[in-house]
């Protein structure tokens, strides 16, 4: 898959995986919901109940800037099957201008969103490579 499908595909998805790395070493992997703003990957911390929105995959990221997303499709018919691997430099965005936009490309891919505005920290994410397969070939 070339880089412009693998975008494609990944920006298509409703939900992806992503990888980020404890002080230890050990590797957190969580489910995110995303938008894309221009080429970044953003998230938010929501509402969905937690105990702190400092969560640690917050803390990973500022000691670890290295993530991977994933994103992928499943299917009976494995020819339809594809996952895009999108590797980068996670950071939190301090620039409250920045992270206004991430919330409203979130909220326009997310009806969920649209009365109850994310209001947690926003993590941005700046693509190092992007690698994908499919089983159509």
């Amino acid at each position: 898959m070339d880089l412009i499908e693998c975008r494609e595909r990944a920006g298509g998805e409703r939900s992806a995986r992503l990888a980020t790395t404890r002080p230890d070493g050990r590797i957190d992997l969580v489910p995110i919901v995303f938008a894309f703003v221009d080429d970044t990957i953003v998230f938010a911390i929501d509402h969905k109940p937690k105990s702190t929105q400092r969560l640690q995959r917050l803390h990973n990221i500022a000691i670890e800037p290295k993530v991977t997303v994933l994103f992928d499709r499943y299917d009976d018919d494995w020819t339809q099957l594809w996952w895009v691997r999108m590797r980068g430099l996670a950071s939190e965005a301090s620039d409250p201008s920045i992270a206004d936009r991430a919330r409203d490309a979130l909220v326009e891919k997310y009806e969920q969103y649209e009365h109850h505005r994310p209001d947690g920290p926003v993590v941005q994410i700046a693509a190092t490579s992007w690698l994908g397969w499919s089983g159509a070939g």
